[in-house]
């Protein structure tokens, strides 16, 4: 066996096991007892090749593009990703929180991209949580064609436990649909954890293909200006949107 593919293969599987989480040049390397320039070198032309990203200059390494191609999931875009790396990294550097490209598979709203921002206390979300229980997946839901949003309302139902709790009916869920569809935003607020989530469409040749989303503290959203924090959210959207026609 060639020693430096499999200590490549290593890093890559230590990386995917958490893949919403930055590792650290040094977690990585301890992790699999390497020599911390051995890893580096190896991470660099993982960089290179575009499998591995690094996160900024000291927060760490994640999954890149191509790690994601190699699975033939669908529901990651290359070009949607290349469209939102770069207005999403200044959008998180202006109002310093994490921001979420997200898209919809089956019953699930998947991410398929994150920035981090510079806060004490971050809110993580995982990269797949059921549409219902998700700013991210709501708006992905309520932007469908109306008779796909019915599809999907008779495969999946209604809301279940705490997912969505103010829907109690089909006729409720369709009127919340129907609201975020019209200001084409939706806010989610979690009580039992205190947090807000924000989310708004990206579109690609008049269609709907993805969310943009942010997820925060209750306590910093609510000493916040919100109509400049939406408009923030709607500006870099609309910056992606350029880049996708």
């Amino acid at each position: 066996m060639i020693q430096v593919i499999n200590r490549a293969l290593d890093l890559l599987e230590l990386i995917a096991n958490d893949p919403e989480q930055p590792k650290s040049l040094g977690e990585l390397a301890d992790g699999l007892s390497l020599n911390h320039g051995t890893c580096a070198n190896i991470l660099k032309t993982l960089v290179a090749r575009g499998y591995v990203e690094q996160v900024g200059t000291k927060k760490g390494y994640i999954l890149g593009a191509k790690s994601y191609t190699l699975t033939g999931n669908e529901a990651y875009q290359k070009d949607l990703l290349e469209a939102a790396r770069e207005p999403m990294n200044a959008l998180t550097q202006s109002i310093n929180e994490n921001c979420l490209l997200a898209v919809l598979k089956d019953n699930q709203r998947v991410v398929i991209h994150r920035t981090f921002a510079e806060q004490d206390l971050q809110v993580r979300t995982a990269d797949l949580k059921p549409v219902y229980d998700s700013a991210s997946g709501r708006l992905l839901l309520a932007m469908l064609p109306k008779e796909k949003t019915h599809r999907f309302v008779s495969k999946y139902g209604l809301p279940s436990g705490d997912s969505w709790p103010e829907i109690q009916s089909e006729t409720e869920l369709y009127e919340a649909l129907s609201l975020i569809h019209q200001e084409k935003l939706a806010l989610q607020t979690i009580p039992n954890r205190h947090v807000i989530g924000l989310a708004v469409p990206i579109y690609k040749n008049g269609l709907v293909v993805s969310s943009l989303s942010i997820y925060l503290p209750e306590y910093r959203y609510m000493a916040m200006d919100k109509r400049k924090l939406i408009l923030s959210l709607r500006n870099c959207a609309e910056t992606i949107n350029n880049k996708l026609i």
